[in-house]
C-alpha cells in the first residue's frame, strides 16, 4: 500500500499583523521621501528607492507590493507625501509618474525572488534582486515615460537617468544588508494564515 502523501502548507488571506506591517513600510516610504532630494533635471534623487527595495525584501512579494501600493494611493488621494510636497494626481502625470508605476512591479518582482530565498535571505541574492526589479524593472518603466512626458528622445533620457546609477547601487545592497540582518535575528513570517492543504496522490 503506497504511502499518504504529505499535506501541504500554504498561506491564504492577510492577518493582523500582516496589516500592521503594511502600514508601517508604508509609513517609512514616507519617511524617506521626506528628508531631501536633489534635483537633477525632471527626475529628482530621493532616498524613496531604498524603501521600495527593502518592503518585498522584508515581506515578501503581497505584503511588498501593497506597502508600495498603499504608500501611492495616500499620494493620489492628495497627501504630500512625495519629496518637496508634491501629492495628487500631477506627479503620477508628470516626469516622474512612470517611476511611481515602476516601483509596482519592480517591488513585486524583488519580492517573489525573496521568497525563492526562504527561509534563508543571502544577501548577494538579495543584491541581485534588489539591481533587477528596484533598478532594471523601474529604469525600463520610467525612462521611456520621462522620455515621452519631456519630449527628449529615449537615448538622452537614458543617459541622463545615468546619475542614477551609484546611488541606487548602494541603496540596493543597503537594503539587502538591513533584509540579510533582520532575517537572522528575527525572520518575518510569511502573509496570511497558514493552511494545511491535502496533497493530491494522483490516483
Amino acid at each position: 500500500m503506497p504511502d499518504a502523501p504529505a499535506p501541504r502548507v500554504r498561506y491564504r488571506g492577510l492577518t493582523a499583523r500582516d496589516i500592521a506591517l503594511i502600514g508601517m513600510f508604508a509609513a517609512l516610504l514616507a519617511v524617506l521621501s521626506m528628508p531631501f532630494s536633489i534635483p537633477v533635471g525632471p527626475v529628482p534623487i530621493t532616498l524613496q528607492t531604498l524603501g521600495v527595495m527593502l518592503a518585498p525584501s522584508l515581506l515578501g512579494a503581497k505584503r511588498g507590493t501593497l506597502a508600495i501600493l498603499t504608500f501611492l494611493a495616500l499620494t493620489l488621494a492628495g497627501l504630500p507625501l512625495l519629496p518637496c510636497g508634491r501629492g495628487g494626481v500631477a506627479p503620477f502625470l508628470g516626469p516622474t509618474g512612470g517611476y511611481l508605476l515602476g516601483w509596482v512591479v519592480g517591488a513585486l518582482v524583488i519580492g517573489l525572488i525573496a521568497q525563492r530565498m526562504m527561509p534563508r535571505y543571502r544577501f548577494w541574492a538579495g543584491f541581485g534582486a534588489n539591481i533587477i526589479g528596484g533598478m532594471g524593472v523601474i529604469y525600463l518603466v520610467g525612462v521611456p515615460w520621462t522620455a515621452v512626458v519631456v519630449g527628449d528622445g529615449l537615448l538622452a533620457t537614458a543617459y541622463a537617468a545615468v546619475v542614477f546609477l551609484p546611488g541606487d547601487l548602494v541603496k540596493a545592497a543597503l537594503a539587502a544588508a538591513i533584509a540579510t540582518a533582520v532575517y537572522r535575528a528575527y525572520p518575518i513570517p510569511p502573509a496570511g494564515t497558514k493552511v494545511t492543504v491535502e496533497a493530491d496522490n494522483g490516483a
